[in-house]
């Protein structure tokens, strides 16, 4: 069925897995001071490759800085690309920092929960999803005022509970229990604010949430594209080159300081609405809330790969 092979894509997103690159380094002193890094990758596909190269040219003008040969006795970054490199990542037992991207914030948070307190330190992440507080304001901005919204955590999801409450009328789900009987809890709310859980949004229950919402004139907030594409009323999202200024600036702050940010939602996004959904809800959406979005500064022509390799 349609729906369902939209909606499989729309969850396998989130756990994207992609292939491999390296590059050099980079600061002053290059005996104590040096970076080198590679970007570690789970297959190669085209979507892979693509993300690959993009990233390869972003992180070049931190890391090209010194010769191979010299780099190679620097401290290496990793960035881990999908859930399969970051697993791969965690296997090298080494003195090195790794950035994870395009893995959603339960999987990151479940793969790296083992780790000691002194490695986890050196882990980070840009996760694949969008920011609860976009999905908020994005919806404030398609109902015209604050809006009550709700949403569903199950036990991969529980962790953001703090972060939703009290804007957000949050309910639990538990394995195995009836999803229809946890939307009815949710009656006064206005909105669902949907996020990537997969006990919650799988293909058994994603169906009879966008029907049973629809029903009750109830948006979507979606977290991908796809969702949208598939009855959600809207979502926030990052393209690949989003995703990998982000993490471009994370690595590149990290060799100028030693200072490794914290696991952060996507920073850079736009906005896709489902017209015929709004209308159907009676929504007037406006222009500022389809053009609802923060995206990079332009910088200057990403250096062109193959001429600036070591």
């Amino acid at each position: 069925m349609i729906f369902s092979r939209t909606l499989r894509t729309a969850l396998a997103a989130l756990a994207l897995c992609i292939g491999s690159t390296a590059g050099a380094q980079s600061p002053r002193d290059d005996e104590i001071m040096g970076y080198r890094s590679q970007i570690i990758t789970g297959d190669d596909s085209e979507v892979t490759r693509r993300i690959a190269e993009d990233l390869y040219k972003r992180l070049l003008p931190t890391f090209a800085a010194f010769r191979t040969e010299l780099a190679q006795r620097h401290r290496m970054l990793y960035v881990a690309i999908g859930p399969t490199a970051l697993r791969d990542a965690i296997s090298r037992r080494c003195d090195c920092v790794v950035i994870s991207a395009f893995t959603s914030s339960q999987v990151w948070r479940s793969l790296t929960s083992s780790l000691s307190p002194g490695r986890a330190a050196r882990f980070s992440a840009v996760y694949a999803e969008p920011a609860p507080a976009d999905q908020l304001r994005l919806a404030a901005l398609l109902y015209g005022r604050p809006a009550r919204v709700g949403a569903i955590l199950g036990r991969e999801t529980a962790f953001l509970r703090p972060t939703l409450e009290p804007d957000v009328d949050v309910q639990a789900f538990a394995p195995g229990e009836d999803i229809n009987h946890v939307l009815n809890q949710m009656t006064r709310a206005e909105a669902l604010l949907a996020l990537p859980d997969g006990d919650v949004y799988n293909p058994e229950n994603v169906r009879n949430i966008l029907l049973s919402t629809y029903r009750r004139k109830q948006g979507v907030i979606g977290f991908s594209a796809d969702m949208v594409k598939v009855g959600a009323l809207a979502t926030t999202y990052s393209e690949i080159e989003d995703i990998n200024t982000q993490v471009a600036e994370v690595a590149a702050h990290y060799v100028a300081t030693g200072e490794l940010a914290p696991p952060q939602f996507p920073h850079y996004f736009r906005t896709v609405v489902n017209e015929g959904v709004a209308r159907s809800l009676d929504l007037r959406v406006t222009k500022e809330a389809r053009s609802f979005a923060r995206l990079p500064a332009r910088a200057a022509a990403i250096p062109d790969a193959a001429a600036r390799r070591p």
